[in-house]
């Protein structure tokens, strides 16, 4: 499908060709990041296959929903939208991409970012035309110009996550199991009460919306996820599920870094079960369990203005704020 921006090129563009993202473009888009990524002050790499899970994101439709800009076969930005099929108060439309770092200063980020407003709205209408619609893109401040860019077209900051980082070891701080709760590491068997407690935890929090069972399987409970780093604490008398930690970690960081880090996904508590340390208690086995499996460190990612104060108790366990990121929203 051909790009309704693609003709009439700009200075600095006359050699690019666009079109939509392929899946075969997988080995293209994991050199783009990854030649981006030191640059823009991050630690996230991927291998090709990583790199063909993202285009095979669920929530994106590549042929009408993604954008990309090519020198010759070099793929030097792209852009997608994704939707949230199961919102319901608001649709949330999350644009993610980026440009080669010696490509950029040419307006290709600026084209990828309007047309991506275009997509999104268009990925809207056909998911949920009756709700508000509020496009989102999230970059790190280290990145060079994205603040200009942004608020160029419209966008502006309205979140702020932090990165956070715990070096385990000595840092590790013990903290008991709330009376009346089990520990279970995930399984098959408990999987579905971890995606429950995914979906209910996060039912109050700012911009979140359930995941389907189909972005569960691509998103969380996929071939990066670490079981041995994975718990659930179970209500003993009744035998329900009270709150989750899901664990994930990316060989190909290892692979560039040098560093293996156990990255938590995903901390959540069922509303009776809060304020009891719950969390904290997850937290704490689940640096104990990534220490002795031979990790370097753990890490995650909050809201710095999450509703149930995770921020502290993150600071409480021993983390330390690395990277901020800014989430850009623009009414649709």
């Amino acid at each position: 499908m051909a790009s309704p921006l693609a003709s009439g090129a700009a200075d600095g563009q006359q050699q690019l060709s666009w079109r939509p993202l392929r899946l075969s473009d997988a080995a293209s888009l994991a050199d783009l990041l990854n030649t981006a990524e030191p640059v823009d002050g991050g630690e996230e790499y991927y291998g090709t296959d990583d790199a063909a899970e993202e285009l095979s994101d669920p929530n994106v439709d590549l042929a009408r929903a993604s954008i990309a800009a090519f020198d010759g076969d070099l793929l030097v930005g792209y852009l997608t939208a994704a939707v949230k099929p199961l919102a319901t108060v608001e649709h949330r439309v999350m644009l993610e991409g980026t440009v080669r770092p010696d490509y950029r200063r040419r307006g290709i980020g600026t084209r990828l970012l309007r047309e991506g407003v275009g997509l999104a709205r268009a990925a809207h209408e056909r998911v949920h035309p009756d709700l508000p619609l509020i496009i989102d893109a999230q970059r790190a401040d280290t990145v060079a110009d994205a603040e200009a860019l942004y608020k160029a077209q419209g966008f502006t900051p309205v979140r702020f996550y932090q990165h956070m980082r715990h070096p385990l070891g000595a840092a590790i701080k013990d903290v008991a199991i709330p009376q009346g709760l089990v520990l279970e590491n995930w399984s098959p068997a408990n999987d579905a009460d971890f995606h429950l407690i995914r979906n209910e935890s996060f039912r109050d929090h700012w911009g979140s919306a359930p995941v389907t069972d189909e972005q569960w399987k691509a998103r969380y409970a996929n071939r990066h996820m670490r079981p041995d780093v994975s718990f659930l604490l179970r209500d003993e008398a009744g035998g329900g599920p009270a709150g989750m930690l899901l664990t994930l970690s990316w060989d190909a960081d290892v692979e560039f870094t040098g560093m293996r880090d156990a990255y938590i996904m995903v901390i959540g508590t069922l509303a009776p079960y809060r304020r009891r340390g719950v969390a904290a208690a997850l937290i704490s086995r689940a640096l104990r369990a990534a220490e002795r499996h031979g990790y370097d460190r753990a890490s995650l990612s909050v809201d710095g203005a999450n509703p149930t104060g995770a921020f502290g108790v993150y600071e409480n366990a021993g983390f330390v704020a690395h990277q901020r990121r800014t989430r850009w929203s623009l009414q649709g």
